[in-house]
């Protein structure tokens, strides 16, 4: 049996990432004594895979003459998810994104110049050099220098709450299996979304069976649960941060899914196209794959495409690492191990490629010959794809190879206001409680938002620094 300890604190916060780590050290400048739990062996969860910050109105921008502003923004971003989301939530979210910035700029982070995630898109994307980890490394070492105690594996399994219904602890486990009760007089919830729950996913969303998940092996929805349990109303739970689709067993950003990304021929198991393949956002490309039988696609090209990719360069990039116009000089090899994987195919015909992947032979080849003829006028009368991505399938060897949609994480889960403060069921705060990042609710509409790139860890910043403010003084602090 276990022993049991007993700590004291003003403050716990439960998760020590992207969401987790400015609520410790915003807390811990304010004055309160803090304690993080921390599930994982180390810090930082999906957040360390952050490409970019979303910001509006930065310096760094007003440098680079970038001229959007919080108004257009706003504007946008609720456009976008057709005002389903808490407006009052984006908006403070969104005025806030500049001074989030700043402030981890001076907490060590280093952040480069605003950038498109894709073409044509806003310059809001303030990429991060060394991902994430410059964000989280920065904060880990400044809530240390604070005090902060931040205990790892040991994760958060209950709330506490008073006669009068106010947070009055957390019960949490060490990795001995010894029970810890802290007491405290706020909580700030910050360990993500569900992801790795996959009873969760299914229940609450359209991720399907075979989604493959990229985003951290943390978040499988403990503290959205523990909040519900005590009453926290839910938003949000079937919106998906959803990602490029993957070749099975592959993970981040390889040539194979490179591959993957570009806007050439896309068929479903049925041997027809369903989407426009010049369609960069990628929440649109996950919501088309999901629509799919088996959520599965098949991108095909040809050995002059091939050439094209080898020789000239992609047409779409896979983030800032993998920029536009990088040439594949090292497709064959890319290709060949597909292969030996199972999960890409060559052949010398249309029918014989329709053989090895199970598609049904005359329907291949009619699309294949449809979309040629589009590609030979210079206009796709289905989808209405641009031009310039309009490469035919003539010239052998012909090439597949097999996707599956992926998930990056979750962006909902627990009901709160502007102030991060957790809701009943009745819209009435629970005195003590408050969710940031991924774990909360009311950012997004029916799909992920990458019109405002790099979202979802400006939101995660923000609303965790938000958390603390409004608890310090909820607390007296």
């Amino acid at each position: 049996m276990g022993k049991e300890q007993e700590l004291n604190a003003d403050i716990a916060i439960i998760g020590a990432g992207g969401a987790g780590l400015p609520a410790a050290v915003t807390a811990a400048y304010g004055g309160a004594s803090v304690i993080v739990f921390e599930k994982m062996a180390a810090i930082g969860g999906a957040a360390n895979m952050a490409e970019g910050i979303f910001a509006v109105e930065s310096n760094i921008q007003r440098r680079e003459n970038v001229g959007l502003t919080k108004d257009q923004a706003f504007k946008l971003h609720m456009e976008y998810s057709h005002w389903r989301v808490n407006p009052s939530l984006v908006r403070v979210i969104i005025d806030r994104s500049a001074e989030t910035i700043e402030w981890l700029m001076a907490q060590g982070a280093k952040i480069c110049e605003p950038r498109a995630l894709y073409p044509d898109s806003l310059r809001t994307w303030h990429t991060l050099e060394g991902y994430g980890k410059t964000i989280t490394k920065a904060l880990y070492e400044k809530a240390k220098e604070a005090g902060v105690q931040v205990l790892l594996k040991t994760p958060a399994k209950k709330l506490v709450l008073d006669e009068e219904g106010r947070i009055s602890g957390v019960i949490a486990e060490d990795k001995n299996g010894n029970t810890i009760k802290a007491n405290v007089k706020a909580v700030i919830i910050s360990d993500g979304g569900f992801g790795n729950n996959m009873e969760m996913l299914q229940k609450y969303t359209n991720a399907g069976p075979d989604i493959i998940h990229y985003g951290g092996k943390g978040p499988n929805g403990d503290g959205i649960q523990m909040a519900w349990e005590i009453g926290a109303a839910a938003e949000g739970t079937d919106v998906l941060q959803r990602g490029m689709p993957m070749v099975r067993g592959e993970m981040g950003i390889t040539r194979l899914n490179t591959l993957l990304s570009q806007p050439y021929l896309w068929v479903n198991q049925w041997g027809e196209r369903f989407f426009d393949e010049g369609t960069y956002e990628f929440p649109f490309v996950g919501n088309a794959i999901a629509k799919q039988a088996n959520q599965i696609m098949y991108i095909i090209f040809d050995d002059h495409t091939k050439k094209y990719m080898k020789e000239v360069g992609i047409d779409f990039g896979a983030g800032v690492y993998v920029p536009i116009a990088t040439k594949l000089d090292n497709i064959d090899a890319e290709l060949q191990r597909g292969i030996d994987k199972g999960e890409a195919y060559v052949a010398e015909t249309i029918d014989q490629l329709a053989s090895m992947i199970d598609i049904n032979g005359e329907k291949l080849v009619a699309t294949v010959e449809k979309y040629n003829g589009f590609c030979s006028k210079g206009h796709d009368d289905q989808f209405a794809k641009n031009p310039k991505f309009l490469h035919p399938v003539k010239t052998p060897e012909f090439y597949a190879i097999r996707a599956c949609p992926t998930l990056v994480g979750t962006v909902g889960g627990i009901k709160i206001n502007s102030k991060t403060e957790v809701l009943n069921k009745k819209d009435v705060a629970i005195p003590g409680l408050y969710a940031s990042g991924n774990c909360a609710g009311g950012m997004y509409g029916d799909t992920y938002d990458a019109v405002t790139s790099g979202l979802t860890i400006s939101f995660a910043v923000s609303s965790g620094r938000i958390g603390s403010e409004n608890a310090l003084r909820y607390i007296g602090k």
